[in-house]
């Protein structure tokens, strides 16, 4: 589900903080649930990344994403309330590298899905509406239902890493076209060919891309804290405790060593009685 965008600057919901209960033997069957719960925690961390990172592969191109054009001055592929579709220009960009390119205004933004059973994406805009490209190879974004108009390929670039020509279903591709009078170049899909006014990057939110979201994720499971781990064994841990159970966490087997630490924590106290 695509989530609510956010731009730099904007100020995040405050989240309410749960008091946090006292350390007391708990009862077994609650680990999993515990387990549970700290995973759901270091989810939603992934899930609240809203920083942008270049697309590498067509298997990254899903969720809000933009497209930045190779024109003179910085600009990307932007689109009015009424379908018009236009180069807007970039402003959160450092030094005119388009691999630092974010989002400023909402009609910059794309929202990219797959086409199920077909082999092709789905560009909507911020009014809802489809990308779409005529025989004339005029651009616009008035469709609200997907034909092969609104149907394109992404087609990683052979001589620019991390860039994409984007290919109608005519088999022709957008390109851009310096015009003499404007900073602003003019957008086409009438290309024949490949070539570099064909090469468009495009940047998307980290959390949608899959390689970096799964590395995340992973990263997430492993970071648990040393109160966390208390609370789930019910008791103070010693340093040794508590990094045999981050390895334990790192290797799958939480839950037992969990187990093993309650039940030691018990014999240790009546044997102290």
């Amino acid at each position: 589900m695509v989530k609510q965008l956010t731009f730099k600057g904007d100020k995040k919901p405050k989240k309410r903080k749960r008091t946090a209960t006292g350390i007391e033997d708990h009862d077994d069957s609650r680990v999993p649930n515990e387990e549970t719960a700290l995973i759901k925690a270091s989810q939603s961390q992934v899930d609240d990344d809203d920083s942008w990172v270049t697309a590498d592969a067509p298997t990254d191109v899903v969720g809000p994403i933009i497209f930045a054009l190779p024109s003179d001055e910085p600009t990307c592929l932007a689109c009015d309330a009424n379908g018009k579709v236009f180069a807007s220009q970039l402003e959160n960009i450092v030094e005119g590298n388009l691999a630092t390119a974010e989002p400023h205004d909402v009609r910059q933004v794309w929202v990219a899905n797959k086409i199920a059973g077909v082999e092709g994406f789905s560009f909507k805009g911020h009014h809802g509406r489809y990308l779409g490209c005529d025989k004339f190879g005029h651009l616009s974004a008035i469709k609200e239902a997907i034909s092969p108009e609104e149907t394109f390929l992404c087609i990683p670039s052979p001589d620019t890493p991390d860039t994409f020509s984007i290919q109608t279903q005519r088999e022709t591709f957008l390109t851009i076209a310096e015009l003499s009078d404007t900073n602003t170049p003019e957008i086409r899909g009438d290309a024949e060919s490949i070539s570099f006014n064909t090469t468009f990057r495009i940047r998307m939110q980290a959390r949608y891309k899959p390689k970096l979201k799964a590395n995340k994720e992973e990263k997430a499971r492993e970071k648990i804290s040393r109160k966390q781990l208390e609370e789930a064994v019910g008791r103070r841990l010693d340093d040794d405790e508590a990094r045999k159970l981050k390895k334990a966490r790192r290797e799958g087997n939480f839950y037992e060593a969990v187990l093993d630490h309650r039940v030691k924590g018990k014999h240790d106290k009546f044997a102290s009685c």
